[in-house]
């Protein structure tokens, strides 16, 4: 298993392809969530991604949410194969590497109710009621972020 981290100027072609065809496969096709996806965050955004086998079969992407570059947001995480602790490993090696590439004073996201507990284990607090966000039931989590 293979971790990166890239800007988007520094995919390639065949990254961001892997990338949106990861993304489609999870949220579009096995999720039903219909959004528009590729959005121009992408183009900002610092995408992590763990590859086995010449596949993704981790992904999220982070991106500054104001202009003083005090908040980062980590959005579109994603496992292809659940219970082989690749999640663990994709949220370790990208917290270090938002630490490395984006300095910040705090993280967000919006994370679905069933994961809640997950992200817990990584620092996250709720810090909202439940929403719905594309017909999937969310919270906002966040945490002070201390970079690495």
């Amino acid at each position: 298993m293979n971790f990166e981290f890239k800007f988007a100027n520094e995919l390639t072609a065949a990254q961001m392809h892997d990338i949106l065809k990861a993304r489609a496969e999870v949220f579009i096709m096995e999720q039903n969530i219909h959004y528009c996806d590729p959005d121009e965050i992408d183009l900002s955004a610092l995408h992590c991604f763990l590859h086995e086998n010449g596949q993704i079969v981790g992904y999220l992407r982070a991106f500054y949410t104001d202009a003083g570059k005090k908040t980062v947001k980590i959005g579109r995480v994603l496992t292809r194969e659940r219970g082989k602790g690749f999640g663990r490993v994709l949220m370790e090696l990208s917290l270090r590497a938002i630490s490395q590439k984006m300095p910040c004073e705090f993280l967000t996201m919006h994370a679905q109710i069933q994961v809640v507990d997950f992200y817990k284990k990584f620092g996250f607090a709720v810090t909202s009621t439940e929403f719905l966000e594309e017909g999937v039931r969310h919270v906002e989590m966040g945490r002070i972020f201390v970079n690495l």
